[in-house]
């Protein structure tokens, strides 16, 4: 089973959560496809076993073939080709590896040749198989760093995937093809703002979800209106609680001190795979 922890904004504990449910599972995958910011190797501490470069295909145009016609960065809705004059311009950084500027070009003047662009690190804590990936920086596509992470889970058992903030491209090809979303949230204006934009995102993906409320007992009580009016259930609360910081400030999971937190992503984690 594929169980991804996503939300519509940073901060409110999606680590947390997803390095609890992989903590309480006897045998699991997890995955950090927050690619800019991986930090699940932080509380967990896994030892590397393997990376590998993440790399994409970029244009390169051939001066002599080119007739500088203009076809190539007029068919590019990223900008990354640019033709004035006798001058054509490729912008590796803003390329998405579609293709099509190769299918348009009559001179065949463009061929397509690698490019690094992240690393991705595979490793292993006790029965946990933990795989992340580092977006390298200055770098902006973080989708196909996830796809190659995502590539990297086989087998059998529980599949934990740690989603980026955010509701753009990242955390659609994080949550896409997964068999259940945690939206995890704050009870505060900006916590409610960004769970209507991923609830609405993860509903167009056609994955079921559940909440989870963290810092729960601080704001006010609209995040708990809305998942009632949404038919959302609330999986679990966490307590806004010092030990709890911590703990995190300094590397640990909370669940690693407070065993009653283990005992209760266990019984989130039974009760998911059971009803879904």
């Amino acid at each position: 089973m594929k169980i991804a922890v996503a939300s519509g904004k940073g901060g409110t504990g999606k680590t947390s959560v997803a390095v609890g449910l992989a903590l309480a599972a006897e045998k699991s995958q997890l995955l950090d496809c927050d690619v800019e910011e991986p930090n699940i190797h932080i509380l967990l501490k896994p030892n590397i076993l393997e990376t590998e470069k993440v790399e994409v295909q970029v244009p390169r145009i051939d001066d002599l073939k080119c007739n500088y016609c203009g076809d190539c960065a007029k068919f590019c809705q990223f900008n990354a080709l640019f033709v004035v004059g006798d001058t054509a311009m490729v912008f590796p950084n803003l390329c998405h590896s579609c293709e099509g500027c190769i299918e348009v070009c009559k001179q065949n003047a463009i061929v397509y040749e690698p490019r690094c662009i992240g690393e991705i690190f595979i490793g292993k804590k006790d029965e946990i198989d933990v795989i992340y990936g580092l977006l390298d920086i200055g770098e902006a596509l973080a989708v196909p760093i996830i796809s190659a992470i995502k590539k990297k889970s086989i087998g059998e058992g529980i599949i934990i995937l740690d989603a980026p903030p955010g509701t753009a491209c990242p955390l659609a090809e994080t949550v896409k093809d997964v068999d259940y979303c945690i939206l995890v949230t704050e009870p505060t204006p900006f916590g409610l703002h960004d769970l209507e934009i991923a609830v609405e995102v993860v509903n167009q993906l056609g994955v079921p979800i559940g909440v989870i409320v963290n810092f729960a007992g601080v704001g006010n009580d609209e995040v708990y209106k809305y998942c009632k009016e949404k038919n959302l259930p609330i999986l679990m609360e966490i307590p806004f609680d010092r030990k709890i910081a911590e703990l995190y400030s300094n590397g640990i999971h909370f669940s690693l001190e407070m065993l009653e937190w283990k005992k209760n992503f266990s019984r989130l984690l039974k009760k998911i795979c059971e009803v879904y």
